[in-house]
């Protein structure tokens, strides 16, 4: 590569890669507070909350990347452009195709890793999100040791634990179990233990009783126990889900999906439109570019001509985006119209190669005009 191309690749790549940074921080932190409850309330620790975090990541590059480029390229190019820079290159024979071989490159090399992140590493994240989550809330006997609270670790089952002994014995239980409206059934007892069995999560309880109402709160029973063992997987199991989602799939699952239950074809559909999505997404890299390349060295120098060319230009790229992710729905509703996907992405890398070349719309409508006017003199 010679060496002022290599001087403008550097120029571009610090800047997209801080844009990278700074976005991806900002959504990282926003969508993982959903995760945070989770590992609160089930007594998880940071490196835990931390690694379900960065499973996460890959599926916010590939949304996250192609933005970031296009901000990092249009201002990488603009400063070097308002340092006057781009002006000494071209003085000195530095053509537009050659300014625009660094910033295909920095696009090429975005767009790998946009690849690498929507085919391989977001399937792969989010199945071991998946599954380390359902581990989380399938270990009811962590979600319960908080002494003095309240804890509801699933839908219908409350307990209740006064003290926790060093040695793993609990003093004072209360569990309340809510499953059947009609027949809520509460558990007292004086000490217990939490066991890890081969069955699952057992809840051990002695001296206590067991109190069971009927006909809504008419009647109540109560039955006294010495030893009484409660099922405490009967609730994790809840948790287990085998369906894959469309984010935990590979792309080879999206075009040939083994479903057993699909009225009506629609999850095939969605599948379908997730991997054309999928292999258009990083395209944007290439369109954004070119755009930023139109927006920073075509037009008038004026200071006013120049900023309104930034802002067209970011306009447009936000408008193209906008227009791919309403395509993907339609192509959700009607496969046949996948080409689409592929359409968007390089009508817009096509109209800014016309922008670059000096392509003037009103000057070749003019032309036309004349041309079917000479004809009829």
């Amino acid at each position: 590569m010679p060496r002022m191309s290599a001087y403008v690749l550097r120029q571009l790549i610090e800047p997209i890669a801080l844009f990278a940074f700074l976005l991806t921080t900002v959504i990282w932190l926003s969508q993982s507070l959903r995760l945070l409850d989770l590992v609160i309330n089930r007594g998880q620790s940071a490196p835990m909350f931390a690694y379900l975090t960065m499973l996460m990541l890959p599926q916010l590059l590939v949304i996250i990347l192609p933005v970031a480029f296009f901000g990092g390229a249009l201002y990488g190019l603009h400063r070097m452009n308002a340092e006057s820079e781009l002006i000494v290159m071209a003085a000195s024979g530095y053509s537009r195709v050659q300014l625009a071989q660094p910033v295909l490159i920095a696009a090429a090399i975005v767009m790998g890793f946009t690849y690498l992140c929507g085919l391989y590493f977001m399937p792969l994240g989010q199945r071991l999100m998946k599954a380390e989550v359902m581990n989380i809330r399938a270990d009811i006997g962590t979600a319960i040791l908080n002494e003095g609270n309240f804890n509801t670790p699933v839908k219908g089952l409350t307990v209740f634990i006064r003290e926790l002994a060093a040695d793993g014995h609990i003093q004072g239980i209360l569990v309340h179990d809510n499953r059947n409206a009609q027949r809520p059934t509460t558990y007292l007892a004086q000490t217990g233990v939490l066991a890890q069995t081969s069955a699952g999560a057992r809840l051990i309880m002695e001296n206590g009783t067991i109190e069971q109402s009927s006909r809504r709160g008419g009647q109540l029973s109560i039955l006294k126990f010495q030893r009484y063992v409660f099922n405490l997987d009967q609730f994790a199991s809840q948790q287990h889900q085998q369906v894959l989602a469309t984010t935990e799939r590979y792309l080879s699952e999206l075009f040939s999906p083994h479903l057993t239950k699909d009225p009506g074809n629609r999850l095939r559909r969605i599948y379908l439109a997730e991997a054309h999505n999928r292999l258009t997404a990083p395209l944007y890299c290439l369109t954004f570019a070119l755009i930023a390349l139109a927006g920073v060295t075509r037009g008038r120098r004026g200071r006013g001509a120049y900023a309104l060319r930034l802002t067209i230009a970011s306009l447009a790229a936000g408008a193209i985006r906008i227009v791919g992710y309403g395509a993907q729905g339609m192509v959700g509703r009607n496969p046949s119209t996948f080409l689409v996907l592929y359409l968007i992405p390089l009508m817009g890398a096509g109209l800014a190669i016309l922008d670059i070349a000096g392509l003037d719309v009103r000057a070749l409508q003019m032309l036309f005009r004349r041309q079917a006017a000479e004809p009829a003199r």
